[in-house]
């Protein structure tokens, strides 16, 4: 008998960075294959549009199965997909709004709980780097990836030596005083946005840093991280009910084991069944 998959009010996941090598794709098609959801939000930086125009990016076999499963859960979940833009896939601004009957591609999303509405937004507008200095922000996300390569390099040494991961990024950022100063501004801006639009929260992405707690005037601050180090994502268990979760820590419930591995098999098979299909015509 089959273990029923956790189903969710909504799952919310952002910079994905799909195009590029430190992208985590394979963990994260793990984690949207063991749960369901009748909303699914990609808030952002899904595909990395900056990268993949660059020398350095490059479309893995995980990112074209990312996207696959996405439309699987569509098309066999019966899944709503609300797609927000980032600043690394601005090529949708020229788009902007796009409706395909369950997916649903714009700037910026109003979910709807019985608590209060909460604005979710990808977040880069608050970034003045990013908006009025966009050649800083692409020189940055090169710097970004020069470290994420060395990270690479000195991950494997670790593995080696039989050392867990360790992430230079989230080292730096966590101990620099600018950063830390930058990420607590840009918390303060957002929450300030809730406020004035009349929201109890706001769910972001841009930054990386995971987050969910309570601000200036009790407004709920969201942040789903990345799937390049945290591996993190917000879930919906019921609506007006958040909680944030870290993959590895996720994926070892008792509850989530045995339907992960379940999952694995059938959609193995499917892409199998599907690649051979397309291969022989």
């Amino acid at each position: 008998m089959k273990s029923k998959k956790p189903h969710y009010h909504s799952i919310i996941i952002s910079d994905v960075h799909l195009g590029t090598r430190d992208s985590k794709a394979r963990e994260l098609i793990s984690f949207l294959r063991a749960t369901r959801c009748r909303k699914l939000i990609l808030n952002g930086d899904i595909i990395d549009g900056w990268a993949l125009k660059g020398s350095n990016g490059k479309w893995l076999n995980d990112h074209t199965k990312f996207v696959r499963t996405i439309l699987k859960k569509m098309e066999k979940q019966g899944t709503e997909v609300i797609y927000l833009r980032g600043n690394h896939d601005d090529i949708l601004d020229r788009f902007l709004p796009i409706d395909f009957g369950n997916l649903q591609i714009k700037d910026e999303h109003i979910h709807e709980t019985p608590q209060g509405d909460y604005l979710i937004v990808h977040g880069d507008g608050f970034d003045s780097v990013t908006t009025d200095h966009k050649w800083v922000a692409q020189l940055g996300s090169v710097a970004y990836e020069l470290l994420l390569k060395i990270n690479r390099l000195y991950n494997r040494w670790r593995a080696f030596r039989g050392k867990p991961f360790f992430s230079l990024s989230k080292q730096i950022k966590s101990r620099v005083k600018s950063a830390v100063s930058f990420v607590g501004r840009y918390e303060e801006q957002l929450t300030q946005l809730a406020k004035h639009r009349k929201c109890k929260g706001i769910i972001c992405g841009h930054i990386h840093t995971p987050a969910n707690k309570k601000l200036d005037g009790g407004v709920h601050y969201l942040n789903s991280g990345d799937w390049v180090e945290s591996l993190t994502a917000i879930i919906e268990p019921e609506p007006g009910k958040f909680e944030l979760i870290e993959f590895e820590e996720y994926m070892s419930r008792a509850d989530v084991q045995s339907i992960a591995i379940e999952s694995e098999k059938v959609f193995a098979e499917e892409f199998d069944i599907e690649d051979a299909v397309t291969a022989a015509a």
